[in-house]
């Protein structure tokens, strides 16, 4: 998935070389399924198939496909995993960086392909139509179910006490050797080390964070942000500069985290409360950051 995973877990030595073999094999079933920067993954043969063509879905890459799709109708398209051809056009993509805006026309082009409503999935039968150049791109929930997947399959071995971090996002069950709990800081934008939006301690609990400040490129005076609006087929330019959400489930937080980002201040807090969500949103105000949290965001901090 182009970044890095650490484990910690309190385990007998004898153990460890076995549960990381199993960790790592739980991530390699991820990137084969759902890693547009791998060729030959279940996902790149969909998206260069040709049109008409049906494709057989593994079971994994059909729950976070089902996912993606109900966030999807659930945020009128400011989620939208059909984004791929925008993610490439930007530079954010497998096809490499770039230092330059897209030409009118060719983002027009770009933005034809880009629509939720145009993929036929049958979730029974697991199958998914390719309706010709569409292009599914997971980056932003993949990662999370990563977590998942291994965070699942630890507390199956019997291991209850755990964090998992795979490229920033986190899950957390138990607590630590000396019994304090898995304690994790929020980064706030424009912060030095020892600055924290937030600090959450996590049993039970996923955290993921969407930013605009960690990914991006400039061109004359503006800077573009890898986090892209499907709805507009640019990158946001709202007063967001990360939202960070706690969910049971890794790969729930992840998706919301880029929805609610895209959404923007009022219309993200305002679907953040509607849906009981715990999220907190770093929002610029001129030259300096503010916080905003949802009641459920609060409640989560009280209740650790």
């Amino acid at each position: 998935m182009g970044t890095s995973w650490s484990v910690k877990l309190i385990a007998s030595a004898s153990q460890l070389q076995r549960l990381e073999r199993g960790i790592q094999a739980r991530l390699d079933e991820v990137v084969a399924q759902m890693s547009t920067w791998q060729a030959d993954s279940d996902i790149s043969r969909y998206n260069h198939a040709p049109s008409g063509s049906v494709h057989a879905l593994p079971a994994e890459f059909a729950q976070v496909l089902a996912a993606a799709l109900a966030l999807a109708a659930d945020t009128d398209g400011a989620y939208d995993p059909s984004i791929g051809p925008l993610t490439d056009l930007w530079g954010f993509g497998p096809a490499g960086a770039c230092a330059h805006t897209p030409a009118t026309h060719t983002l027009a082009q770009a933005r034809e392909r880009v629509d939720w409503r145009r993929l036929r999935f049958d979730a029974a039968q697991r199958t998914l139509l390719q309706p010709g150049g569409t292009y599914l791109d997971l980056s932003s929930i993949a990662k999370g179910y990563g977590v998942d997947r291994v965070a699942d399959w630890l507390l199956a071995q019997d291991v209850a006490d755990c964090l998992i971090e795979v490229g920033g996002e986190l899950r957390a069950h138990g607590r630590k050797p000396d019994g304090s709990q898995w304690r994790v800081a929020v980064e706030q934008p424009g912060g030095g080390d020892d600055e924290a939006a937030a600090v959450i301690a996590l049993d039970g609990l996923a955290i993921a964070t969407s930013g605009d400040y960690r990914r991006y490129f400039d061109a004359g005076e503006r800077r573009y942000s890898h986090t892209l609006d499907p709805r507009s087929g640019a990158p946001i330019d709202n007063a967001v500069a990360s939202v960070t959400v706690l969910h049971q489930h890794c790969m729930q937080a992840d998706a919301l985290a880029t929805a609610l980002t895209v959404l923007g201040a009022h219309a993200g807090i305002a679907y953040a409360n509607r849906r009981n969500l715990a999220a907190l949103f770093v929002l610029r105000e001129g030259d300096r950051f503010v916080t905003r949290t949802t009641p459920g965001f609060v409640a989560c901090q009280r209740a650790a």
